[in-house]
């Protein structure tokens, strides 16, 4: 299921799904320790002796943003309950502290008390067992906790005494999954809770809170979820939300993101505001899938753990550097540094294999992903690379330096970072044909020579080439420089097949050493152009990108492009012919890339704007893009929100601009 709401502050991720459930809640880090594993924390209402959670079929639901904060706006409407509900989530901007304001409207002619049903279930370090949930009187409070893990919850009502911190009206903790217990928010289904006070092992908990409210009246209650690293530290975090009442951090956050957002945005080219408006939230959407350490995390959607018990909250260099050029160009560099610098760590040591390559994906604290990448391969010892996220990073720091020209910093950068990436370049080739050896690919399902990886290497290696020429490094320079120019013609001579009359996605070797041409027609050919190995006018470029927009074109009412011909992946149609895969949002962006660069006036710009109003079109009400859509429906499909698909809208509506002609960024 998509996550609609995505919020945080780099220390602390909380998502939302369509029903308005809280699915997943990370901290310390973002995309590491989901303390609830994405299983659902539920918010109910009750009045006139009738109870329904949020999610349920009777209420009218719209989930959005506040315009350009990372501060929800949520409306809700029950019909029969004569309700309305409107909601706010956020993170605050300084503290890890969740804070949700809901004003209930009372539309119906009498005064009615109204009671709000607050249910968390939480599995503390991703475990549920081992948990306690308790209630603790001095400071009315619920508590769960295991460990060094402290989630202090709260909340106020219209009227309560600030100074007496005694606003909860009733709690419960429970079992949940084990004995045939569903858990504490049964309990709460009837409009009451049973205050039993602690509980431990598999638990949740469940709080209310009550106020009359008049006909034609609103009441205001606040509640909030302070994560710490212990009780006292917990407590003194609730203790200072009194004192500066929870509107405080409402007021300093919205002011933090205005100041955050600024003016970007506000116009591109003829670019319309539905567009412009999907922008500015790309951008907030983005910080909230970026550690505070520098790791950018590819999604943060728990749900992807049922597809191959796993999940995306990683960092993969490819897509990060990708994500960090985004944002370059957008004019956050001081996010990019502290991912370029959480680069520099991950650099392996010179072993078995030469130094200066960086492994397939890693957790957000810097520790080495999970992989299916084997280190085997034909008996003998391989390396478990995908060689473009190695040159995308070294590419993506090149062209952040020409941007910045912040010298001291990418000097610092040289001897962990760009050296031995240059290096390692550098050595990974074949000595006859000049080629990358072999590795794994963008979508990590084959093994062999890409033209995506080999275009990256050359864009790779002739930025290492230019900071070793800025460093004095005169031999590595020549040599960098020189391996790139002999890897471009060889890209040229061995991967386009006049054959096809277009580039191959893959050669690869046989054992006796015979090359085997890969002949399935792929977007990631886009990478030609891309990153400057050929212009998006070459002849050969045009040809290739030609056979993607017409070839992997989704013949149906949705529309967009596939991965690539037959793909298998989250596959929703066997009309092949038809359907040659499901629409991925980036690489509908990548043929509006090509588009764009070889534009010659702006009318020849028409159809990439109507390629990012499709894009728009298959975002959710709250801006949210999906990794791919359904070709037959449109809905969304994988993860959701793919941090890749959001920069990719944020790069293609800067080289948009720029070529539009009102400037290159802001």
């Amino acid at each position: 299921m998509p996550r609609d709401l995505p919020i945080g502050n780099g220390r602390m991720l909380v998502n939302f799904d369509a029903g308005y459930r809280l699915r997943d809640f990370y901290y310390p880090r973002v995309g590491q320790e989901n303390q609830t594993m994405g299983f659902p924390c539920r918010f109910g209402v009750w009045v006139d002796g009738e109870f329904r959670w949020v999610d349920d079929a009777g209420w009218e639901r719209k989930l959005d943003y506040a315009d350009g904060l990372l501060i929800t706006s949520v409306h809700l409407y029950h019909p029969r309950l004569k309700l309305h509900l409107t909601c706010q989530d956020m993170v605050d901007c300084q503290e890890t502290i969740y804070f949700k304001r809901i004003d209930v409207r009372n539309e119906e002619g009498r005064a009615r008390e109204v009671r709000l049903f607050f249910h968390h279930d939480f599995r503390i370090y991703a475990d549920k067992t081992g948990d306690t949930a308790y209630y603790e009187p001095v400071n009315d409070v619920l508590i769960h906790y295991k460990g060094r893990r402290y989630f202090l919850i709260n909340g106020t009502a219209p009227g309560a005494d600030p100074a007496s911190h005694k606003t909860i009206h009733q709690y419960c903790t429970g079992v949940k999954e084990f004995g045939g217990q569903e858990g504490s928010w049964r309990d709460a289904e009837d409009g009451e809770l049973s205050m039993n006070p602690i509980t431990q092992g598999s638990v949740d908990s469940t709080f209310s809170l009550r106020h009359e409210v008049g006909p034609g009246q609103t009441a205001r209650f606040h509640y909030w979820i302070a994560a710490d690293l212990g009780y006292f530290a917990a407590r003194n975090t609730n203790l200072t939300i009194f004192k500066n009442g929870p509107d405080f951090y409402f007021e300093r956050t919205a002011a933090h993101w205005r100041g955050w957002l600024g003016d970007r945005g506000r116009k591109a080219g003829d670019l319309p505001e539905d567009l412009l408006s999907l922008y500015r939230r790309s951008l907030l959407i983005i910080r909230s899938q970026i550690d505070d350490g520098g790791a950018i995390l590819a999604a943060n959607d728990g749900d992807s753990r049922e597809f191959n018990m796993d999940t995306y909250s990683y960092m993969w260099p490819r897509d990060g550097a990708l994500v960090a050029h985004a944002l370059d160009r957008a004019g956050y560099p001081d996010l990019t540094r502290k991912f370029f610098e959480f680069c520099a760590k991950l650099m392996p040591p010179k072993t078995f294999y030469h130094e200066g390559y960086l492994l397939h994906k890693f957790n957000p604290d810097g520790s080495l992903g999970s992989s299916w990448h084997p280190w085997v391969r034909d008996g003998g010892p391989s390396l478990p690379i995908q060689e473009d996220e190695t040159a995308l990073v070294l590419w993506a720091l090149g062209e952040h330096y020409a941007r910045r020209k912040d010298l001291a910093f990418v000097r610092d950068l040289y001897e962990p970072l760009i050296k031995p990436a240059t290096s390692f370049m550098i050595h990974y080739r074949d000595e006859t044909t000049g080629l990358p050896r072999e590795s794994y690919d963008l979508w990590e399902e084959r093994y062999g020579v890409l033209t995506f990886t080999t275009s990256a290497v050359v864009a790779g290696l002739r930025a290492g080439a230019y900071f070793a020429g800025l460093f004095k490094d005169a031999e590595l320079s020549k040599a960098a420089g020189d391996a790139a120019e002999t890897m471009r013609a060889a890209l040229k001579k061995i991967l386009y097949r006049p054959e096809l009359g277009r580039y191959a996605r893959m050669v690869s070797y046989d054992r006796d050493g015979r090359l085997k041409v890969d002949p399935v027609l792929d977007s990631s050919l886009f990478g030609l152009f891309a990153f400057g190995a050929f212009p998006a006018d070459d002849p050969q470029v045009e040809q290739t990108m030609r056979r993607i927009e017409q070839d992997l074109r989704i013949k149906t009412d949705v529309g967009g492009i596939a991965r690539y011909t037959n793909d298998y992946y989250h596959r929703k149609s066997s009309d092949i012919d038809k359907v040659p895969g499901n629409p991925w949002l980036i690489c509908t962006m990548w043929v509006a890339q090509w588009l764009i660069a070889r534009a010659k006036t702006r009318a020849d710009l028409a159809w990439p704007r109507d390629i990012l109003s499709w894009v728009a079109v298959r975002a959710l009400q709250s801006g949210v893009l999906a990794e791919q859509v359904h070709p037959l429906t449109g809905e969304p499909l994988s993860v959701s929100p793919l941090t890749w698909s959001h920069a990719t809208l944020v790069e293609t509506v800067h080289q948009y601009e720029a070529k539009w002609g009102n400037g290159a960024g802001y």
